[in-house]
């Protein structure tokens, strides 16, 4: 088994045989979550600022908001991890029997 890459290392890998995506598809849902709920909790709360009934309904949006973008967030990255899944299961096809 080949050794493994750091971080830096996978991300500067010119030649892109390191898969990066795939070790750090968590933390790249984690960023892209807590990026939703702030800007989720900035629109609330520039909405609470002009009016009481504005907050309010800046709050149903954002939270209706949110949780389509954690869908959008999930569902991309579920399928760029298919993708390379099957990117890694044609070259291990290509490389035939071992």
């Amino acid at each position: 088994m080949p050794d493994e890459k750091g971080f830096l290392e996978s991300l500067f890998d010119f030649s892109l045989r390191e898969v990066f995506t795939r070790k750090y598809v968590k933390f790249l849902f984690a960023i892209h979550l807590l990026l939703g709920l702030v800007v989720a909790i900035v629109y609330a709360v520039s909405g609470f600022q002009t009016s009481p009934s504005q907050g309010l309904i800046a709050l149903l949006i954002a939270l209706v908001a949110l949780f389509f973008w954690v869908l959008y967030v999930r569902l991309a990255l579920e399928s760029l991890v298919a993708i390379l899944g099957m990117a890694e299961n044609m070259a291990r096809i290509a490389r035939g029997p071992s």
